[in-house]
């Protein structure tokens, strides 16, 4: 303790000026009050000679400097206070070393390196007294060498050491040249007598303040920051989900919900058995069995329940209009699980929708995976007759237990027999011609399925669910069977990719009017087209005119859509009348309106562009090309009714 300040000395002037003269300060009382304490033990005896650390010699000449050399107070060292010092000196040289290391960013930083614990001056910035132009040069003089060269000239001129004992101390605080070291001092000439001078001495120090407005601002800093963290931690450290104690009525979050949890285990999925639905009471997706020939590949289902309830971004997802696309809200029912085409698919019921899951058949990460959701609340027998298993390569359907049959007709060739399809032993058919594949509307391919009620016709219109199409009055539809419901559905087809991609669940098409038509050319159809969707809203009603094929364009011509509307209770169940008009040109080339309505209808009027009125539900009124006329009707019951629009 009596030689504090020469040790403090040696630190500063070996410790790199690049700290800063404030840090030095600090920095060097750090290391000195380090070293003594080592150097206590060996002076109270705990230390014996065999264990002195190298490069400490027990010699007066090693351990004090000349008295030429010694600063002012500095006595001469017994040997035992002069080994204890020397061991102070050697600890305060090696950490001082170390403390001139750079950082690297990968290597674990040393002690010395880092911003001393203690001591700790707030709000004051500590540095030696400044003198001459002399001491200034020697400070940017040894500020460009390094730090094994500031040690060997401070040892030498503030030390007295000679060459061979100062290579000694600087090999023994980890120097890995120590002649280098001498050599790099050689070349830089140091007056010795400015190391004792004022300007480096680190325990007689001046004081000024610390920069008030920095410390204002560091000062809003930390608390703001102290009260984001007391906020964080009330909120981590809160029961549950942070909004209530133990007591609160919220559940834990669904990520942590047992229920949740549950439902992505494979093995918790539902599994119905084969020839459950024969017995059963309903007859919907709910009693198809479990099939596929990866039913029991886990790894499979447990990355598609994992994409289903967590999927990523580059998940090519799609979902009907109205349908949930949040993960299961229990254990799902495993529909089916097998390898289709070129992909592993998996298609899962929750009893509201239907998931299909698809990637490719080798499960590789590169590949392209899908992932659709569909609606099927309140399925019955027909509609859960068939779901879409695959499109790629073209369509395949998943058929229900209870179908018999399947096969493909066109709609556009109604007098043209069903082409039958092959069906695996899990129920899947071959791969077929979807609609609009050939571009255009050359064809229209439709499903029949055949159980044992009868046939049902099905399309597919982009979804996972095939839409029923029916015919026949809103109040008693029945499927499309006979010649006349396919000729009707043969210019009707091509004015389904207005409905496709809606979540349609049915289409209805309703011939509710025919009318002959002026200078005897024949007889028209007036049809109500209504597409009905399986979230209930949305729904959409065409009004068409079809002209005798003979004057049209034969029998595949698509019909006029006269009028259109959505979320129309017309041509529907709770509202079955309809009345539309279109503006006709005879071959004559004379322009008529023509009008029809439903048998509601006990007489319609034309007003605007073109003016009459006709008894009953038919009209006709010459025109003009280009006249746009208002129509209107009049029920049995004498209420006035608009056309649909």
């Amino acid at each position: 303790m009596e030689h504090y300040a020469r040790l403090v000395r040696i630190g500063y002037l070996i410790l790199p000026p690049s700290l800063g003269r404030n840090r030095r300060v600090l920095t060097a009382h750090w290391l000195v009050q380090r070293s003594l304490r080592g150097a206590h033990r060996l002076e109270q005896g705990a230390l014996g000679p065999a264990s002195v650390a190298p490069g400490v010699r027990d010699t007066p000449g090693a351990s004090a400097a000349p008295e030429a050399s010694k600063a002012p107070g500095v006595s001469s060292l017994s040997v035992d206070g002069g080994r204890a010092y020397a061991c102070a000196r050697l600890r305060v040289v090696r950490a001082a070393l170390e403390a001139g290391l750079p950082l690297r960013r990968f290597a674990r930083p040393r002690r010395a390196q880092l911003p001393p614990s203690l001591p700790q001056v707030w709000g004051l910035r500590l540095f030696p007294h400044s003198c001459g132009a002399e001491e200034l040069a020697l400070e940017q003089a040894l500020a460009e060498v390094s730090g094994p060269c500031r040690a060997a000239q401070v040892l030498r001129g503030l030390e007295g050491l000679g060459d061979p004992e100062v290579c000694r101390i600087l090999g023994a605080a980890g120097v890995a040249g120590p002649e280098a070291a001498l050599r790099e001092a050689d070349a830089l000439p140091v007056p010795y007598r400015l190391l004792s001078s004022p300007e480096f001495d680190a325990c007689s120090l001046q004081v000024r303040p610390a920069d008030p407005a920095r410390r204002r601002r560091v000062a809003r800093t930390l608390a703001a920051g102290c009260a984001a963290l007391l906020v964080c931690g009330t909120l981590l450290l809160t029961p549950g989900d942070g909004l209530g104690g133990p007591q609160a009525a919220s559940a834990p979050l669904y990520s942590r919900h047992p229920a949740a949890e549950q439902a992505l285990e494979p093995e918790a999925l539902l599994r119905v058995p084969a020839g459950f639905w024969r017995s059963s009471a309903r007859t919907d997706f709910t009693v198809w069995p479990t099939r596929g020939d990866r039913a029991g590949d886990t790894r499979l289902l447990g990355r598609a329940l994992a994409t289903w309830a967590r999927p990523g971004p580059a998940v090519d997802s799609s979902a009907a209009p109205g349908t949930p696309v949040g993960p299961p809200m229990g254990p799902p029912q495993l529909l089916f699980a097998g390898e289709v085409g070129g992909a592993a698919v998996v298609l899962f019921h929750d009893g509201l929708r239907v998931v299909r899951y698809a990637e490719p058949r080798n499960a590789d990460p590169a590949g392209s995976v899908a992932l659709d959701f569909a609606r099927v609340d309140g399925a019955d027998e027909v509609t859960a007759s068939a779901l879409v298993v695959q499109r790629r390569g073209g369509i395949r359907f998943l058929t229900a237990p209870w179908v018999r049959g399947a096969a493909v007709r066109d709609l556009l060739a109604p007098q043209a027999p069903a082409r039958p399809l092959r069906r695996d032993a899990h129920g899947v058919t071959e791969a077929s011609t979807g609609p609009g594949s050939s571009g255009g509307c050359r064809s229209w391919p439709a499903l029949e399925v055949r159980d044992a009620s009868g046939a049902r016709l099905l399309t597919d219109l982009g979804e996972l669910t095939p839409a029923r199409l029916t015919s026949g009055p809103p109040s008693a539809p029945h499927d499309v069977s006979g010649p006349a419901d396919r000729a009707s559905w043969a210019r009707t087809a091509c004015l389904l990719p207005a409905v496709r991609a809606h979540g349609v669940r049915s289409v209805n098409s309703w011939a509710y009017a025919k009318q002959r038509l002026p200078e005897g050319e024949g007889a028209a159809l007036w049809l109500c087209t209504r597409a009905e969707t399986w979230r209930g809203t949305g729904s959409r009603v065409l009004a068409q005119f079809q002209a005798p094929p003979e004057v049209s364009g034969g029998v595949r011509a698509p019909a006029a859509v006269a009028a259109r509307a959505e979320d129309s209770p017309d041509c529907g169940r709770r509202r079955p009348r309809v009345l539309a008009g279109v503006l006709w040109r005879s071959d004559g080339g004379r322009w008529y309106v023509l009008a029809a309505g439903s048998r509601q209808f006990a007489s319609l009027s034309a007003t605007g562009g073109v003016r009459g009125r006709a008894d009953g539900r038919l009209l006709a009124v010459p025109a003009r090309a280009g006249d746009r006329a208002r129509l209107e009707g009049v029920l049995a019951d004498g209420r006035r009714v608009r056309a649909l629009r």
